[in-house]
């Protein structure tokens, strides 16, 4: 169970310090270690300047321009963990845990949005490792388990399905824990024999009622399939991928490298490119590329990711906001994992760093008070709004998936 006590010490620390953060680089190591210790339950005296403590008493946020640092995105990680991190109950010597839907802890996260803020810590993890977000990464997939089983066929949406199985793939790739690669392989294997058939050439469907079949749930499932694929050495999980993969070419990919979101049963294209669907044909081509190095995958990736910079930002290079549903307030979180995992591979950082790097620096200038970012990222994020945990992924993930490639 949570130390109540502690909690608090650390909510305080966190805020408190986070102010700091804004004034400049030379005081960063200061509030790294202040966050430590206060997590640690102990409390330590910092002095501040002037101008600090002026902008800490009015409110002010004083703004650094510069890419966020490898520490700084640490912070974001705390941060986000203290706003929506829940702890409860245990399995056996293990604990169970669940991130909460809003600041208001009104309800825990839904499922497949609850799966990609996991994915969130995960990529966080590689990027400042250590065994309190390997453990938080663990207490978490408990905590899905616990509230929604081991398999997830009463689920209608294919895709939420995909996505809980590509996140417990990926924290396997972590713990090497079996039980989460079984309920990858299980849940993979409950989507495929449901979703994939021949009916308009081919592709999964979205849901079981089979009125459309979608990019949310295709792309995601090529890159869940090729991590099953390096996890298990089944070669027959690197050929549905490429199954998936071939459909989606034919019939979402254009040249221009937009990527079509959906087409109906009908065979109508229903809907136009979003940011994760961008980002994850990116991460489908990435995983694909070296496997079939005469497909071109790595062409079309590349077509993807200038689209995605030259059509859907705007002037200055940013991410659009996607705030039409509480279901896209996050997308952008998905693009920036498989986007800057990609450049770091292909190792495209002189083509597309400098763009990335801008999207980071933007979202943390972005940041309250209390050091939390939305994902509008052109308006600075409001002290006196209850914020939602999902919209406020997407800085997080941008700011820690850019040390893929520095």
């Amino acid at each position: 169970m949570k130390n109540n006590s502690t909690n608090l010490h650390y909510t305080r620390a966190v805020s408190n310090y986070s102010l700091l953060l804004q004034h400049g680089r030379h005081i960063l190591t200061i509030v790294v270690l202040a966050c430590c210790a206060f997590a640690a339950g102990c409390k330590k005296d910092i002095k501040t300047d002037a101008a600090t403590a002026d902008a800490i008493s009015s409110g002010r946020k004083l703004r650094t321009e510069a890419l966020p640092t490898r520490a700084e995105a640490l912070v974001a990680i705390q941060v986000y963990n203290n706003n929506f991190y829940n702890q409860y109950g245990s399995y056996g010597p293990s604990f169970k845990a669940y991130y909460w839907k809003d600041q208001n802890h009104t309800s825990r996260m839904d499922f497949w949005t609850q799966a990609e803020a996991i994915e969130m810590l995960i990529d966080a993890y590689y990027i400042n490792p250590g065994t309190d977000l390997q453990n938080k990464i663990a207490y978490l997939y408990n905590g899905m388990r616990d509230n929604w089983g081991l398999t997830w066929e009463s689920n209608e949406f294919n895709d939420d399905i995909i996505w809980g199985a590509l996140m417990c793939v990926r924290a396997y790739a972590i713990t090497n824990d079996g039980g989460m690669l079984d309920m990858a392989k299980n849940n993979f294997a409950i989507v495929w024999n449901r979703a994939w058939d021949t009916q308009l050439g081919g592709g999964l469907w979205w849901k079981t009622d089979k009125q459309s079949k979608n990019a949310c749930v295709n792309a995601p499932a090529v890159i869940c399939a090729m991590k099953l694929y390096a996890a298990t050495g089944d070669a027959a999980y690197k050929t549905k991928a490429k199954q998936i993969m071939d459909w989606m070419v034919g019939k979402f990919y254009t040249s221009s490298g937009e990527v079509k979101g959906a087409v109906n049963a009908a065979d109508v294209i229903t809907e136009g490119a979003r940011t994760y669907t961008q980002g994850t044909f990116i991460g489908a081509c990435d995983l694909l590329r070296n496997e079939y190095p005469a497909v071109g995958y790595a062409t079309m990736a590349n077509n993807v990711m200038n689209y995605t910079k030259n059509n859907m930002c705007n002037a200055a290079g940013i991410l659009p906001d996607e705030y039409d549903t509480g279901d896209t307030e996050g997308m952008k979180a998905i693009f920036a994992r498989w986007a800057c995992i990609y450049v770091q591979s292909a190792s495209l950082v002189s083509t597309y760093g400098a763009w990335l790097d801008a999207n980071a620096e933007k979202a943390w200038s972005v940041r309250n008070n209390s050091g939390v970012m939305w994902g509008k990222w052109g308006t600075r994020t409001p002290d006196n709004t209850t914020l939602n945990s999902f919209e406020t992924t997407t800085g997080v993930s941008m700011m820690n998936n850019v040390y893929w490639y520095h």
